[in-house]
């Protein structure tokens, strides 16, 4: 072959350098968390969760989150495990209480069973959260309003002021009905536009609003409504009376044409410091007036639905710290020593 001809038959091809571990393209395992909790949240306000559950819910994420990447773990929707989620309630646990991790394990629960679920469908295998690994909570005994207590309270109350006849009032309705706070609360009064006015004192109901947005006609019994009556004569002469369309009104703060959740907690404290008993709170109400009602002998189903309830394991999660009292008291009326006679 003359010399100035190349032959490009005999070049050997070119060998490609081996690709290093480290310039290799990750392959992607699953959704990362943290964008799993931004839409998570986006869903939650879209079903209208309350703001006070929202939160419950995306700060246990977020400190699940955190933890997993504290200690090395997996932060996808794939590769979580059952154990990652254990190791973090038993820290949860050892930070806090038995309580607050079984709070963590609802929540989380809640969180992958989105997750998992076809419409979103993230997580492809089942959820790493298992019922055997819920923390075990000592059952504590709930704190109640005893009938004495009331009484108490109400007894800080008996002028005519209208803090007092506001006050009164409020405990009145909590101890016969036992709404929520948020939901007695953000009762509306509006005479002249029956579609928002939420007073039917004739009928003697409120209309409240549930958690999860549902409406309820909260009944009430007649000393609640005769408390009410007086309340609003007393309204009447308040200087946001005419311009508030909220029932019930402040007396200090910055905005006194609304008296809100925070206002009645504090003004149970203050009124519970002042009848020398211990601090009482709008959710002890919720507990006793469902006592009272099942002692007095309203069924469960009753009970249920005046407490806004969906299902009647909320009756018996509210009242079965007073069961053995409730059941004595139907002893001493049915003993059947007592039917026999006296032997003597």
């Amino acid at each position: 072959m003359p010399d100035n001809v190349i032959d490009f038959t005999t070049r050997q091809p070119r060998k490609r350098r081996p690709t290093r571990a480290s310039q290799a393209i990750p392959i992607p395992h699953g959704a990362h968390l943290t964008q799993c909790l931004e839409s998570w949240t986006l869903a939650l306000e879209s079903a209208n969760k309350s703001p006070k559950t929202i939160r419950s819910y995306t700060d246990v994420a977020r400190k699940f989150v955190a933890y997993l990447a504290d200690n090395s773990l997996p932060c996808d929707a794939e590769r979580v495990a059952a154990e990652h989620v254990r190791a973090f309630l038993v820290a949860e646990r050892e930070r806090t209480s038995a309580a607050s991790a079984d709070v963590a394990w609802r929540n989380l629960h809640v969180w992958f069973g989105w997750l998992c679920s076809d419409e979103i469908g993230e997580r492809t295998t089942a959820s790493p959260v298992l019922k055997k690994d819920r923390p075990n909570v000592p059952a504590k005994v709930r704190q109640y309003i005893s009938p004495d207590e009331q009484r108490q309270l109400l007894a800080t109350a008996a002028g005519k002021s209208f803090e007092d006849r506001r006050d009164r009032a409020l405990m009145t309705i909590l101890y016969d009905s036992g709404p929520r706070a948020s939901g007695i609360m953000g009762v509306r009064w509006t005479p002249r536009d029956p579609g928002t006015h939420d007073v039917d004192l004739r009928g003697r109901r409120l209309r409240i609003v549930l958690k999860g947005g549902d409406e309820l006609w909260l009944p009430l019994g007649a000393t609640a409504a005769q408390a009410l009556d007086r309340y609003l004569r007393a309204r009447s002469g308040h200087s946001k009376a005419q311009t508030s369309p909220w029932l019930w009104l402040g007396i200090q703060g910055r905005n006194t044409s609304h008296m809100s959740p925070e206002g009645l907690r504090d003004m149970l404290a203050r009124r519970a410091g002042q009848a020398g008993i211990r601090k009482v709170t709008p959710h002890d109400y919720r507990g006793t007036a469902t006592h009272e009602l099942l002692k007095s002998g309203a069924g469960k189903e009753a009970v249920q639905r005046i407490l806004g309830w969906k299902t009647a394991d909320m009756v018996d999660h509210y009242s079965d710290g007073l069961a053995d009292e409730r059941a004595r008291e139907i002893h001493a009326r049915h003993s059947p020593a007592d039917r026999l006679g006296s032997a003597g």
